[in-house]
């Protein structure tokens, strides 16, 4: 029902910005929230933004507040992470994540908040 393909992901130094970009397809995502997760080697995977279907209401894990801004474009079926300021901490596979359609945001937005999720793409950030 829904397809979602992660890109922009690669390998920049501390302080470097980099912008990943999630493409969906079909006609209801302007109908779904939309999230960024990642996952470190070893560790589980952790929510790091999330948008609502109305493009009103965001949320950002404590670890990237103020340094990443995740942001939607409903007539391209397109969502984005602008990630600055990255640190080697940061170093991750980034996951984007689509909810079922009109689900009310403030019900949850972690892992099982998202029903439909990409294949990932790498950023590994250099010290």
């Amino acid at each position: 029902q829904a397809q979602l393909v992660e890109s922009g992901g690669g390998l920049v130094q501390a302080g470097d910005s980099l912008r990943l970009s999630c493409a969906a397809s079909g006609r209801t995502f302007s109908s779904r929230n939309m999230g960024w997760f990642r996952q470190a080697l070893g560790k589980e995977r952790e929510f790091v933004a999330a948008i609502s279907w109305s493009g009103g209401t965001t949320y950002y894990a404590d670890s990237v507040k103020g340094r990443f801004t995740i942001s939607r474009d409903d007539a391209k079926n397109m969502v984005y992470l602008e990630m600055s300021s990255l640190k080697p901490e940061d170093t991750a596979v980034y996951y984007c994540a689509a909810s079922v359609p009109f689900k009310p945001i403030h019900l949850g937005y972690d892992r099982s908040a998202f029903a439909y999720w990409g294949q990932g793409t790498q950023v590994t950030v250099s010290s």
